[in-house]
C-alpha cells in the first residue's frame, strides 16, 4: 500500500510539484499543504532554524529519507522542497516501479539538466526495493542529477542500503497528534473551495472521535470526515459521532486519555495483571488502544510491572516487557497493538513476585532513618595513589578464587549487618533464590 500522505496516482512525471488538482479529487488531495504554513504537525523538523525548513526555504534542497508513520506529511514534504526550489518533479512507488522506471526517471533528469533544469526524485516505499534497485539510484544522486527523496515506514537504518543513506540526510516524522487532526478537520470543514462546500451541522463530538481513532494518519482522518458528510447528506441529518463510527467502520469508545478513564483503565490493566488473568489483561489493553491511548505509555508501564510485580520470580519478564517498549517505537500503532499483547499475556501468566520492590523500599527506608553507613574499608576503592595507605581495599576475599564462588565475608557496613531487605518468595526462580539463602 502507498505511504503517501496526498496521492495524486500516477507516477509520471510531473513538471510541477504543485499540480492541479483534478477533478473529483477525494478530499485528502484537495487539502494538500500549498506551504509550510498550511503543513500540520512536524514541528521538531520544520521549526525556524531547522535544518530541513533552511532547506526549503532556501530553495537548496538536498537529497534525503522521510521516515515515519502514514498520513504523516512525507509527500507533501517532498512536494514542497521542490516547489520551493522550482524543480520538476517525479514520483515513483517502489511498490509497483522497478528498475526500467528508475532508468526512465533519471533519463529525463538528465535531459532537463542539459536545460538547466534540476528534478526532485520522490521514491514512496524505498525500503521495499532491493540491494540492486537502490544501488541503481546511487551514480544519479552521486553526480548530482537528481535529488532524491525516499518515503519509508520502515526503518531506514535496517532497510536502506548504507552506501545510499550515506548520501542521505534522514528525518524521522511522528504520528500527528489528535489536535493536529482536529485543525485539519476544521480547516478542510470552513474551506468552501479546497474542502467540504456547504458542510452540514458537524457535533464537537463526531470532529473528536474522528482525530482520535484516525490513527495520527491525516489521511485517514479526511477521508472519514469525507464519507462522514456523505452519510449526513444522504440522511438529510447532521455529521454524530454515530455518523461519524459508521464512517470510520468502528464504535466510538468512551475514553478520556486526560482524565478519569486514562487512570482507570491503566489501573484496571495493572490491577488484572497483577491477578495473573490474561484475558483480563488484554480487555483492558484493548480498551485503551481502541479509545485512542498512547502505546508508548502502556509499554512504559510494562516495564514498571515487570519489575515491580514479577521481579526475580521470572527475570525474563523484564526482557520481554523491554522488547516490546522497543518495539512500539520501531513498529508504531497498528502493528505494535500486538508487541503489547504478547508482553501483556507474559506478564499475566509470569510468577509474581513484590520482593525486589519490598527490597528497595525497606533499603531506602533504613537509610533515611540511620544514614548511609561507610563500606567496610576492604570494600573501598584502593586504586587511586595512597588508597593502600589507608587500608582502602586490603583483605577483600575475591569469591571466584573460592570454591563454589561464594565468600562468607560481611559485606554490609558494620550497624547494618544481619539486616535483610530482599526476601524472595518460595515461587517461580525465586524459589531457588530462597533455599540457597536458607542454606547460606
Amino acid at each position: 500500500m502507498s505511504d503517501q500522505l496526498f496521492e495524486t496516482g500516477g507516477g509520471a512525471a510531473d513538471d510541477s510539484a504543485t499540480s492541479a488538482i483534478p477533478p473529483g479529487a477525494p478530499l485528502p488531495v484537495r487539502m494538500r499543504p500549498g506551504s509550510l504554513e498550511e503543513l500540520t504537525g512536524q514541528a521538531h523538523l520544520l521549526a525556524p532554524g531547522s535544518a530541513l525548513r533552511g532547506a526549503i526555504e532556501a530553495g537548496e534542497p538536498h537529497s534525503m529519507v522521510l521516515y515515519g508513520p502514514p498520513g504523516t506529511g512525507k509527500t507533501t514534504i517532498a512536494r514542497l522542497v521542490a516547489s520551493s526550489a522550482n524543480r520538476a518533479f517525479e514520483e515513483l512507488s517502489a511498490v509497483n516501479a522497478g528498475a526500467p522506471q528508475v532508468r526512465k526517471v533519471i533519463e529525463r533528469a538528465r535531459e532537463r539538466l542539459r536545460t538547466g533544469r534540476r528534478t526532485v526524485f520522490f521514491l514512496d516505499e524505498i525500503h521495499r526495493f532491493n540491494k540492486a534497485q537502490q544501488d541503481a539510484l546511487l551514480p544519479a544522486v552521486e553526480d548530482g542529477t537528481l535529488t532524491l527523496i525516499g518515503a519509508t515506514t520502515e526503518n531506514p537504518y535496517f532497510e536502506v542500503n548504507s552506501a545510499l543513506l550515506s548520501r542521505c540526510q534522514i528525518y524521522e516524522l511522528e504520528a500527528l497528534e489528535a489536535d493536529d487532526l482536529r485543525g485539519l478537520i476544521e480547516r478542510a470543514l470552513a474551506d468552501p473551495e479546497r474542502g467540504i462546500a456547504a458542510p452540514p451541522s458537524v457535533e464537537a463530538g463526531a470532529v473528536e472521535l474522528i482525530a482520535a481513532r484516525a490513527g495520527g494518519d491525516a489521511r485517514v482522518a479526511l477521508g472519514a470526515l469525507e464519507r462522514a458528510v456523505e452519510i449526513a447528506r444522504r440522511a438529510g441529518g447532521s455529521v454524530t459521532v454515530s455518523t461519524a463510527e459508521d464512517a470510520l467502520q468502528r464504535k466510538a469508545v468512551l475514553y478520556d486519555k486526560g482524565g478519569d478513564r486514562h487512570y482507570d483503565f491503566i489501573s484496571a490493566w495493572i490491577k488484572a495483571t497483577r491477578g495473573s488473568d490474561p484475558d483480563a489483561s488484554i480487555y483492558y489493553l484493548a480498551a485503551m488502544l481502541e479509545g485512542g491511548e498512547d502505546p508508548r505509555f502502556i509499554a512504559r508501564r510494562m516495564v514498571i510491572f515487570a519489575s515491580e510485580d514479577i521481579g526475580n520470580a521470572d527475570p525474563q519478564a523484564l526482557l520481554i516487557a523491554t522488547a516490546a517498549a522497543q518495539a512500539v517505537d520501531r513498529v508504531g500503532l497498528p502493528e505494535c497493538a500486538l508487541n503489547l499483547a504478547h508482553a501483556a499475556t507474559y506478564l499475566a501468566t509470569a510468577p509474581k513476585s513484590n520482593a525486589a520492590t519490598v527490597a528497595i523500599s525497606r533499603a531506602g527506608e533504613h537509610i533515611r532513618r540511620h544514614g548511609a553507613q561507610t563500606p567496610p574499608d576492604y570494600l573501598r576503592d584502593g586504586h587511586y595513589p595512597g588508597a593502600k595507605d589507608l587500608g582502602r581495599g586490603e583483605g577483600y576475599v575475591y569469591p571466584h578464587d573460592l570454591p563454589g564462588g561464594v565468600s562468607d565475608q560481611p559485606l554490609l557496613p558494620d550497624g547494618v549487618q544481619g539486616e535483610r531487605f530482599y526476601e524472595p518468595p518460595d515461587r517461580g526462580h525465586e524459589r531457588e533464590l530462597r533455599r540457597e539463602s536458607e542454606d547460606g
